[in-house]
């Protein structure tokens, strides 16, 4: 092979390799888009099934490992207490977070990746629904937070590896983000602990606050421009 076959043959592999790449970043945001259109709808055995083996969602600072503990937050928690263990919508229940603001980066190895999102919140419960079998009384709620994801390549297809869903804030619609109380909606502490609840989280992870508190989610990647990556606020 002559020395310009040989450079031709290095610039088709290298632009193989990108093409590549931006085919894994198409992938993961279909993933995680996916994963906010199925929590919406409550499609709970849809959304466990986008996790990898080996996974993990940290929630509230709680930190549910494996698929069992994936299964015990999406399916014995949240299906039974949101939509009384159906996996579907049910009437009265909204859930709406469209997921933005998307950064992926993918390994060089191209088997592993990371991915930052937003997603704004709008929730409640028709006051026609009060009273139904899920035991919801009428209400309606704002919320926001950070996903710093990480995904996996498993026999090929991209999956969920560590969800970590960080609210940033919550508040009621009526009285909005400027009154809300402090431990509004409560973490997971040691007493929910999984198995003395079971349905409970297997760690806690007390770095996380909510408004009127407020932190920095770390981020994945340098700064576009210095290169430098983030240490934390002065």
């Amino acid at each position: 092979m002559s020395k310009d076959d040989k450079s031709l043959e290095q610039q088709v592999q290298e632009l193989a390799n990108r093409v590549g790449i931006l085919e894994d970043e198409k992938a993961i945001r279909k993933l995680h888009y996916s994963y906010g259109y199925y929590l919406d709808k409550c499609l709970y055995n849809e959304v466990v099934a986008l996790f990898a083996e080996d996974s993990q969602v940290r929630f509230m600072r709680g930190v549910f490992k494996g698929r069992d503990g994936v299964k015990r937050l999406y399916i014995d928690r949240f299906r039974k207490n949101f939509t009384n263990d159906h996996n579907g919508p049910i009437f009265g229940f909204l859930l709406d977070h469209p997921q933005m603001q998307d950064i992926v980066d993918v390994a060089p190895d191209r088997n592993t990746a990371r991915g930052r999102f937003r997603c704004t919140m709008q929730a409640g419960v028709h006051h026609s629904a009060a009273g139904a079998d899920a035991g919801f009384v009428p209400r309606q709620w704002w919320e926001g937070g950070l996903y710093e994801n990480q995904y996996v390549k498993e026999d090929g297809i991209w999956k969920i590896k560590v969800l970590n869903y960080r609210p940033v804030y919550h508040a009621t619609y009526e009285h909005g983000w400027t009154y809300t109380k402090p431990q509004f909606v409560p973490f997971f502490n040691e007493d929910n602990l999984y198995p003395k609840d079971p349905v409970g989280p297997d760690e806690i992870d007390n770095t996380h606050v909510l408004w009127p508190d407020t932190d920095v989610l770390p981020f994945h990647y340098p700064h576009p421009v210095t290169g430098e990556e983030w240490k934390g606020t002065d």
